[in-house]
């Protein structure tokens, strides 16, 4: 069974996990936002399955659209939301030293997660 983990933007389950990198389905509710946030341990690797998305990473803005995919280096401020009106799909591989969902420095957050 799998372990869904829901958020107030949407929610995301763990697909794979090893030594160095998990990858993980986000699914982002239409509308909803994710933290504009930061990992110090790890990067991130973003491919969008279903949807369309606004991706945020320092002082760049990209849309991204079924298919495509994107790289956030390790400290990159960085933010996703989702601009369809059906849910955003998105499979995301974190790669790094230290993988844990509390490596994360929020900076702004819709939800006040601050």
């Amino acid at each position: 069974m799998k372990n869904v983990v829901n958020k107030p933007w949407g929610s995301f389950e763990i697909i794979d996990e090893g030594t160095k990198y998990t990858v993980k389905k986000i699914t982002v509710h239409p509308g909803g936002i994710l933290s504009l946030q930061s990992h110090e341990h790890r990067s991130e690797h973003w491919l969008i399955a279903s949807g369309e998305a606004e991706v945020i990473i320092d002082d760049n803005t990209y849309r991204l659209k079924e298919n495509d995919n994107i790289f956030i280096p390790q400290g990159s401020k960085h933010r996703l939301k989702n601009i369809s009106p059906s849910n955003l799909i998105v499979i995301e591989m974190w790669f790094g030293e230290k993988l844990d969902e509390n490596d994360i420095k929020r900076y702004q957050d819709i939800y006040e997660r601050i």
